[in-house]
């Protein structure tokens, strides 16, 4: 019994995992540049919302209210992160990617695994852009 129930957790703390490290990869450059959230922040972001995902397909019947909640609530910590300086907006791309990062999360819980690797190299090229296109 207990071993069915560890083999049972073991691909949910796999998914953790998984959403942790894609989160850490979309923020590789992000401190390096001296952005507002850093790789620890869009690791816990993406884990974060994985998490609830997981719990929300384990254990409730409607797993769509969970994953409205996380885009709301995302978008309020996403609303915070962007400032006015000197006339500049300033931290919007930095929102945008921890909205993205979430959706992320959300996507691994969702055992939509090649999906969420391919929506991570996409917010890896989109955030390195600027530097190979310095116009945009």
């Amino acid at each position: 019994m207990i071993a069915q129930y560890f083999n049972g957790q073991g691909i949910l703390i796999f998914k953790l995992f998984l959403a942790a490290i894609l989160g850490f990869i979309a923020a590789l450059d992000r401190k390096k540049y001296g952005k507002g959230a850093g790789m620890r922040t869009y690791a816990l972001i993406a884990m974060g919302a994985c998490l609830f995902g997981i719990i929300s397909n384990q254990y409730l019947n409607d797993q769509t209210r969970i994953a409205a909640n996380i885009v709301s609530g995302i978008g309020f910590i996403g609303a915070g992160l962007i400032w006015q300086k000197r006339g500049n907006i300033i931290g919007v791309t930095t929102a945008a990617g921890i909205w993205a990062t979430a959706a992320i999360g959300l996507a691994v819980a969702a055992d939509l695994w090649l999906l969420a690797i391919f929506a991570t190299l996409m917010l890896t090229l989109i955030f390195n852009i600027r530097w190979i296109m310095p116009w945009t």
